[in-house]
């Protein structure tokens, strides 16, 4: 195990003793920003701070920027551990690998990285991994051990949860339910297949499918310009005003992630799927399409067993609060 920092001398006045309080660095690293906080065991962020992620020229840069502002938001706590969601996240190696939406490439020993800054234990695994964590630390599945996670956002990232464990796989990289082909030979996917869910029930899915529906309609007036800034929120608004081709593409969304958690379910029998992310805070317009698909297209055995329920987490600190989990978790195993 490597050494724990040594804490400094006590600042918190408002402490009657001279323990420290024990927490844990939570760390998000996006394509955009990189946001870190500091989190407890209950779950409260206790300072959160963030940093361009591409105004590092390395990774190595960008955790060293990070590690100095960490350490001195942490001299007053006992910091116990550094968790990290990041893309293309690895648990079992402590790695980013090949991560198509970072400025670095290749293999990158993350979490290695982490320990040799912070001298505390450092855990890795991807975006979407890390929040089925905190959905079930701090979000709705506190007290469910067996789970689906599904982030509706860009795309659509996933993190299973059998007995109370997220399931990694031989590799490090399950859960991949996004890149499940639903339509063969369907949309081209960045993942350079097509397809894919993620490309029909996502924020740019639903918004593929809201212009494919106008251009069917009446191929010849359609002018691709005039919807370039269509967005997701775009076509909830429409929908919210009786746009019929806003209202379809939420209903053929849902119809298709419906059908896609249906087979899902085959897999390990989850008692609970939780939808999270900018999707699904349409509400009944994705949940009450994706229930009856559902229903419709799940084996028997399975009928009326499974429910689909919003996450419990709040979007904003989502991320942090599964880097969060993945630390606490981590920790409370080897105890």
């Amino acid at each position: 195990m490597v050494p724990l920092l040594t804490p400094a001398p006590l600042q918190l006045s408002c402490m009657n003793s001279m323990d420290f309080a024990k927490v844990v660095a939570a760390v998000d690293i996006g394509g955009t920003n990189t946001v870190f906080a500091l989190v407890d065991r209950a779950g409260r962020i206790l300072h959160k701070d963030t940093v361009p992620t591409r105004s590092a020229i390395t990774c190595e840069a960008l955790v060293q920027a990070v590690s100095d502002r960490l350490r001195l938001t942490s001299k007053d706590y006992q910091l116990m551990a550094v968790g990290i969601g990041a893309p293309n996240g690895n648990y079992f190696n402590g790695t980013i690998e090949f991560a198509p939406n970072l400025p670095w490439k290749g293999v990158i020993r993350l979490a290695q990285l982490f320990t040799r800054e912070m001298q505390v234990p450092a855990f890795v695994t991807n975006d979407a991994n890390a929040a089925a964590l905190g959905e079930m630390y701090f979000g709705a599945a506190k007290n469910i051990k067996e789970f689906i996670f599904i982030t509706l956002g860009t795309g659509l990232g996933s993190g299973i949860v059998v007995n109370g464990q997220l399931v990694y796989g031989h590799d490090g990289f399950a859960g991949e339910l996004g890149h499940t082909i639903i339509v063969q030979h369907g949309r081209p996917c960045g993942c350079g297949r097509r397809g894919c869910l993620e490309q029909y029930c996502s924020a740019s899915g639903i918004v593929k499918t809201y212009k494919e529906i106008i251009r069917n309609a009446d191929p010849e007036k359609y002018n691709g310009d005039a919807f370039s800034d269509v967005t997701s929120k775009t076509i909830y608004d429409k929908a919210l005003s009786g746009d019929e081709a806003a209202f379809y593409a939420f209903n053929y969304t849902g119809e298709m992630l419906g059908f896609a958690l249906a087979n899902s379910v085959a897999y390990t029998s989850p008692e609970a799927i939780f939808l999270f992310g900018g999707l699904a805070e349409a509400g009944e317009l994705l949940f009450t399409p994706t229930l009856l698909s559902f229903e419709k297209n799940v084996l028997a055995i399975y009928r009326n067993k499974v429910s689909i329920l919003p996450s419990g987490l709040p979007e904003n600190d989502a991320a942090l609060l599964g880097a969060a989990s993945l630390a606490w978790n981590d920790l409370e195993k080897n105890i």
